[in-house]
């Protein structure tokens, strides 16, 4: 029997996972270390800051398998919110299963009920996989390029 995938807002209890699991994409997805210690109170603060945005989890068996975070961007265009999908993980041994469709489902149907005017994020331009997911979802890349300066 498939286990079922729950998904729902992660909690405080849930940030060393979520942690780990960043440093883990950043490693995999743009071969970057990040220090733990760092991205543990990263996410923290998250939690600390409701107003800037939250994270959502995915669980199997009560156990975490991926996570994503939400973050909130003022439209004066469309008077209202638009959310930013950002640090999307799902554990490796739990990809291909729609793991990443079902947390997308979700934070679509909140976002919808919350009148929140779209959805939005980012992706490596070399990462193709990601792509073709997020095009299956319904997502385009036709209005605009990123561009950034980091510091």
């Amino acid at each position: 029997m498939k286990s079922l995938i729950e998904i729902d807002r992660a909690q405080p209890g849930d940030i060393r996972w979520i942690a780990t699991a960043q440093v883990a994409m950043a490693a995999e997805t743009e071969d970057v270390s990040l220090n733990p210690d760092q991205v543990v109170q990263g996410v923290r603060y998250i939690f600390d800051h409701p107003e800037r945005g939250f994270y959502i989890l995915a669980k199997v068996d009560q156990q975490p398998i991926g996570c994503l975070l939400i973050l909130k961007e003022w439209s004066d265009w469309r008077n209202g919110d638009v959310w930013w999908v950002h640090s999307v993980y799902v554990d490796p041994a739990h990809r291909q299963q729609g793991v990443f469709k079902k947390m997308f489902d979700y934070i679509e149907q909140l976002a919808r009920n919350s009148q929140i005017r779209g959805l939005r994020l980012y992706v490596d331009k070399t990462n193709i996989n990601a792509q073709r997911v997020y095009e299956k979802l319904g997502m385009n890349k036709d209005h605009y390029d990123l561009f950034e300066k980091m510091f």
